[in-house]
């Protein structure tokens, strides 16, 4: 029996939760993202988009273009907020729930028909849920597998529902250009309009060996995704591939003790959302971007895994050392935390300080500081993470973290 999948996203979030808290704003131009200086946008409702804004864009540009725009800061535990609330009215259809981002995922409702009715229906009183309760708008597509349901998805935002019949998916993707598929940016695409591809349905008639040829394993990717074959499965958020947080800074950090603190912040609310979804990790990476934007990434592997905020700041640290941070000033730092596993069950004792990373801080970094007994943080963690579920997250923060700065839950 083959799958049937939902691809749910949600129109312009961030934005769109703004002009809902604020009716006022409805039908304005309204632009969620960072400073003017520094920021990025990290959404645009669709009426500022008609003057070419969209997400990702530097926030002086977005102020360029459109100048009336009313501009606001991201809200991000508010959207979180929201989007548990969208999350939970999924849930009510399937448990096979694949979170993409915070306002998008993937759902597998094989087998469902005789509960809630054909997939199509699925997706309406989904879509139907969401708009009265939280009176948020949500496109979606339904298709035979996860790459067909995003585009078709794509294809009807805002607010549209797009069905892509299964034995129908050549017919669907024939007319299509081909920056449709995954993987095709504009570097592929201009090499495949140079060979006569435009469209998918040009690229579905290219032999495999030619696109193979010319694009080594991307080729086979591209000729599978050109004929709809996609065989990758639902997968829930217990089955992450890893979880982690970045933050873009205002202002360049230059300075050790401001490396530190941010590196300390990061791990803090990382472990929180490892503990959250009841998960370990063994691998550690460093994400730092430098102010000209060269991007760096350095990891190491742990003897066990790990969902300690102190334990991840270590590792962290010592991967700092390893990169031109505090030579070179820095706009992003990023931790996140992969190879994951159940956390469940009785902590066993951690070998992490059998590794070499520890003590080998670059010259000018003070040492972190050493692992605590591993019960004694089990039980801490635990402590911290009732207080923050009663008082929230500025209930008990790091004391070495600078004032205002809290773990995000």
């Amino acid at each position: 029996m083959g799958r049937t999948i939902i691809h749910l996203d949600l129109d312009a979030f961030y934005a769109s939760v703004e002009v809902q808290d604020d009716p006022a704003l409805r039908g304005k131009p309204v632009i969620v993202g960072g400073s003017e200086r520094r920021g990025v946008v990290s959404a645009a409702s669709y009426e500022s988009r008609k003057y070419g804004v969209h997400s990702a864009m530097p926030t002086a540009t977005a102020k360029r273009l459109c100048p009336q725009g009313i501009f606001l800061p991201v809200r991000m535990d508010r959207y979180r907020e929201v989007s548990e609330k969208v999350f939970s009215i999924f849930r009510r259809f399937t448990p096979l729930v694949e979170p993409l981002s915070i306002d998008e995922a993937f759902l597998d409702v094989t087998g469902c028909e005789r509960l809630f009715g054909s997939a199509e229906e699925v997706a309406r009183k989904i879509r139907s849920a969401v708009r009265e309760e939280t009176g948020l708008t949500v496109s979606a597509g339904v298709a035979p597998n996860k790459f067909l349901a995003k585009i078709a998805s794509d294809l009807g935002k805002p607010d549209g529902l797009t069905v892509v019949p299964d034995g129908n998916e050549i017919g669907f993707l024939e007319p299509l250009p081909v920056a449709k598929l995954w993987g095709v940016g504009k570097v592929t695409e201009r090499e495949l309009h140079r060979r006569g591809v435009r469209t998918i349905g040009d690229l579905r008639r290219v032999p495999a060996g030619t696109l193979t040829g010319a694009f080594g394993a991307h080729g086979e990717q591209l000729h599978r995704l050109a004929h709809g074959i996609d065989d990758r499965p639902v997968e829930t958020e217990h089955e992450a591939k890893s979880i982690g947080h970045e933050d873009t800074y205002d202002h360049d950090l230059r300075e050790r003790g401001a490396l530190r603190r941010e590196l300390l912040s990061l791990a803090d609310r990382v472990s929180a959302r490892l503990r959250r979804h009841g998960l370990k990790g063994r691998t550690v990476t460093l994400k730092v971007k430098y102010s000209d934007f060269v991007q760096v990434t350095r990891a190491a592997t742990l003897s066990e895994p790990a969902d300690d905020g102190g334990a991840l700041y270590r590792v962290a640290l010592d991967l700092l050392g390893n990169t031109a941070a505090g030579a070179r000033p820095v706009r992003l730092l990023g931790i996140s935390v992969s190879r994951l596993a159940p956390g469940a069950g009785e902590a066993r004792p951690s070998r992490m300080e059998q590794l070499p990373l520890f003590g080998r801080p670059r010259a000018g970094m003070p040492d972190a500081p050493k692992p605590a007994d591993p019960e004694k943080r089990e039980k801490l963690n635990r402590a911290v993470d009732r207080i923050r579920e009663k008082y929230g997250p500025k209930g008990i923060v790091p004391g070495a973290l600078p004032e205002g700065r809290e773990p995000e839950r």
